[in-house]
């Protein structure tokens, strides 16, 4: 958990002064609070928000600290302290997906991809999991949970071309992933970058491991952190490199294009779909200082910046570190909130 609690530290830092930040249109928007829970249920940290083609809401969140215990020279990390749900359009509670799996452990991202499949990222378990649509068959493992490996683990590789132990190995296992997203062809990008690893890579729509790049660094193609994913129609990937204050931009083989800057420190994305389609990145206040920064950046996929929304805070229309954002409509968005418990319903104006 130590590492988690570091990797959140560095994720939402801050670069630039608040004139500068201040400086984008304010976007009127309203919020509500969508989710009926069953009687006596709470939500813990809530990590991820996604919609599918219905409407139907899922989250994703944290509701309790993972354990463990020790077998011989392997650790056994038990299920329980996450929970995968599923709500209606209206926010009615439908039931609970993939309860006491076997990877589930620390919640950190849901997606549903354009077959509504349901993608489950858990950063202490290490794994990006596939559901089918109506969560009730798993479809697809990407990674490996840390237990099934002997440890002590083997050493890392001396650097390479200064870059830190670790970082960006071409292989197919994960280091606390981040978020998952794809192209038009199927091709699936992971953000393995709130670890050792920071780097993204890039597998086939069948699972088989491509390519990697990043690393340590602050140079072009380098990161401090890759905490979130999006990829536009033309294959272009956008990573969130929130310790480096910045959005970096890729072509679909991972050859560096250019960076957004200006928005804070970038720890959630979405992309709309659509003829205009817009980019959303929160600059979502550190978990050590929660009452700065908070707002969400409306952009231009070249970076121009439309508005901005939000700021931090506890009550609604505020934000307690946005950990991910749904933008199935460009002006109607579900926001995951860790700092706040909760997923608000926002209707941009």
């Amino acid at each position: 958990m130590k590492r988690i609690l570091l990797a959140l530290l560095s994720t939402t830092l801050f670069g630039l002064p608040a004139a500068a930040q201040s400086a984008a249109p304010e976007i009127p928007f309203t919020s509500t609070d969508i989710l009926k829970l069953p009687p006596y249920t709470y939500l813990g940290e809530v990590a991820g928000v996604a919609t599918n083609s219905k409407g139907d809401i899922f989250v994703f969140e944290r509701t309790g600290h993972p354990s463990a215990t020790m077998g011989g020279s392997r650790t056994f990390a038990e299920p329980g302290a996450t929970k995968l749900l599923e709500f209606g359009p209206a926010g009615n509670f439908i039931r609970e997906i993939g309860k006491t799996i076997y990877a589930f452990s620390v919640a950190e991202q849901v997606r549903i991809d354009r077959e509504d499949n349901i993608w489950a990222v858990d950063a202490y378990g290490e794994t990006v999991m596939k559901f089918n649509p109506t969560g009730t068959k798993i479809l697809m493992l990407l990674g490996r949970k840390p237990e099934s490996i002997n440890v002590p683990e083997e050493p890392p590789p001396p650097p390479r071309n200064g870059a830190l132990p670790g970082a960006g190995r071409p292989q197919d296992v994960f280091g606390f992933p981040a978020d998952v997203a794809w192209d038009a062809a199927g091709d699936i990008f992971v953000a393995d970058g709130i670890g050792e690893n920071t780097r993204i890579a890039k597998f086939t729509k069948d699972g088989v491991f491509i390519k990697s790049w990043g690393s340590k660094g602050t140079g072009q193609g380098q990161f401090a952190d890759v905490h979130s994913l999006a990829v536009d129609a033309q294959g272009n990937v956008y990573a969130a490199d929130a310790g480096n204050h910045r959005i970096q931009v890729f072509d679909n083989d991972g050859n560096f294009k250019t960076e957004i800057t200006g928005v804070g420190s970038p720890a959630a994305l979405c992309l709309t779909t659509g003829a205009h389609p817009y980019l959303y990145s929160s600059n979502s206040n550190p978990v050590d200082d929660i009452d700065n920064g908070g707002e969400i950046y409306k952009l231009e996929l070249d970076g121009t910046v439309v508005g901005k929304f939000g700021r931090a805070g506890k009550l609604p229309k505020e934000f307690g570190t946005v950990n991910e954002i749904d933008c199935r409509t460009p002006n109607q968005l579900y926001v995951a909130e860790i700092g706040n418990y909760r997923v608000q319903k926002l209707t941009l104006k």
